[in-house]
């Protein structure tokens, strides 16, 4: 086992290893909600909305409570940061750059939306 250089006092250690603990299990919550989200909506698009939304509030809360206890060890380190960072860049983009795509490709939703035409968007609506 590792050996810390500075541990903490017993009640702070304690308090603070329960809220990272408490952190944990809020940012698993929102992981489960995603997996669910994912088996119970109906079409590509309600799909797209749940592990996109896990990812960035999920894995991000769970990095960033990893960060809390390497700091709170006096074990500072980059990684957490960095990876919090580029999940919270990518996530979003590549859920836009998924759904594009769909559109692109006339995919259907089962909320009733049509796709639309660009050439259709461009011309005004006279009314």
């Amino acid at each position: 086992m590792p050996q810390f250089e500075q541990p903490l006092a017993g009640g702070v250690e304690s308090v603070s290893q329960g809220g990272v603990v408490a952190a944990g299990l809020v940012q698993a919550a929102f992981l489960l909600v995603g997996a669910l989200g994912m088996v119970r909506f109906r079409d590509f698009f309600m799909r797209l909305h749940a592990p996109t939304k896990a990812s960035t509030l999920g894995l991000g809360g769970v990095l960033l409570a990893s960060l809390l206890i390497q700091a709170l060890r006096g074990q500072w380190s980059i990684h957490e940061i960095l990876i919090t960072f580029f999940i919270f860049l990518t996530a979003p983009v590549s859920a836009n750059l998924m759904a594009k795509a769909a559109l692109h490709l006339r995919v259907e939703s089962k909320a009733g939306h049509q796709p639309v035409d660009e050439a259709d968007a461009a011309t005004p609506r006279q009314g």
